[in-house]
């Protein structure tokens, strides 16, 4: 309760008593009793009613979130240049008028569900976008009343802003905005280029006409039932054609697996091989080198290869016969075991002259 309501309170208790007073006055003069007295305090409290009244309606208090414009006969415009600002005014009762205005951020909400904006039922701005499909934007404009321009705002739209400038504004941006795009830039890839260009236009328009945009929020976007289902029906398509090329690609990885396990083996196989030629050759060169070695001690020792077939043969052999004129021991075995061995050489044939 501010000063300027406290004031219009003892008014109208002013008045009271006054009704209250003429009441008894005229009681008591229907009854021939003396009234000079009450006369008097009837005409004191009508005059202290008057003032009270006229200081009521004359002194003024805004609220800090709150500045008045004042329209006055007094000005040649008929309005104060200047609004009034948080406090306490005092205006002349009868020529000057206030009209409040609230500083605070206000929104104005335009929905598709009930009761969510200001307009009860379906409000949101349908739009047919330059790909001929309908859509159905749910909005909210925030927006505060300029200060300093309060008055020229008055002078305009006076209290009707709200319904005569925020809403059919705000709509028609809306609408020509969107209509510039595709459904499908609209909900995906350019929705913020154009809540962008949304909200500089309705800041110009806002600002054109003495209103600050706070914010532009864009709620919500819906399609018609028809391409809603066309959406639901693509969305599935695309599903089951990424299943199919990841099938396609598992496919494609298994083979190139098992490739890869026969290019291993393969591999292996070679690697394997050509050790194995490696370790031929070195083992034949082994040999090589050993019978070269073998080679050249029999070369200087010839008996040796004789002692080698002695050292070698079986030992029930007790008696050989060793031409004087062989190279080889040609065996000639007898076996007794219990005699030793005997090397007995053959005679050596004659010739007769």
């Amino acid at each position: 309760m501010n000063i300027a309501q406290v004031v219009q309170y003892i008014a109208t208790a002013a008045w009271l008593l006054v009704i209250g007073l003429v009441l008894l006055l005229v009681t008591r003069s229907s009854r021939g009793q003396q009234v000079r007295g009450f006369s008097t305090a009837v005409v004191a409290m009508i005059v202290v009613a008057i003032l009270l009244s006229l200081a009521g309606a004359g002194i003024v208090f805004i609220e800090p979130n709150q500045l008045a414009v004042v329209v006055s006969s007094r000005s040649s415009s008929g309005i104060f240049a200047e609004p009034l600002m948080a406090g306490i005014h005092f205006i002349f009762p009868v020529l000057d008028r206030a009209e409040y205005y609230s500083i605070l951020r206000q929104t104005y909400t335009m929905s598709s569900t009930p009761a969510e904006g200001q307009v009860t039922g379906d409000d949101s701005i349908q739009v047919r976008t330059k790909d001929g499909q309908q859509v159905f934007i749910d909005a909210s404009v925030i927006y505060a009343v300029t200060p300093n321009k309060a008055v020229d705002l008055y002078r305009t739209w006076g209290t009707t802003y709200e319904q005569g400038l925020v809403r059919p504004v705000s709509r028609g941006i809306i609408r020509d905005v969107a209509s510039q795009y595709g459904v499908e830039e609209i909900v995906s890839t350019k929705r913020a280029e154009m809540e962008k260009q949304i909200t500089d236009q309705i800041t110009t328009q806002f600002g054109d006409n003495n209103l600050t945009l706070q914010d532009f929020v864009l709620r919500n976007i819906r399609f018609s039932d028809e391409y809603a289902k066309a959406v639901e029906q693509k969305q599935i398509a695309e599903q089951q054609a990424q299943q199919a090329a990841f099938v396609v690609e598992s496919k494609k990885q298994e083979a190139e697996q098992a490739r890869q396990t026969a290019q291993g083996a393969a591999d292996s196989a070679v690697i394997a091989a050509k050790g194995a030629a490696d370790a031929r050759v070195v083992q034949a060169e082994a040999e090589a080198k050993a019978l070269q070695l073998i080679a050249d001690v029999l070369k200087q020792n010839p008996s040796l290869l004789q002692y080698q077939y002695i050292t070698k043969l079986s030992p029930n052999v007790q008696i050989m016969l060793v031409p004087s004129n062989a190279p080889f021991i040609l065996p000639q075995i007898q076996t007794n075991p219990a005699a030793n061995p005997t090397v007995i050489p053959s005679p050596v044939p004659t010739t007769t002259p």
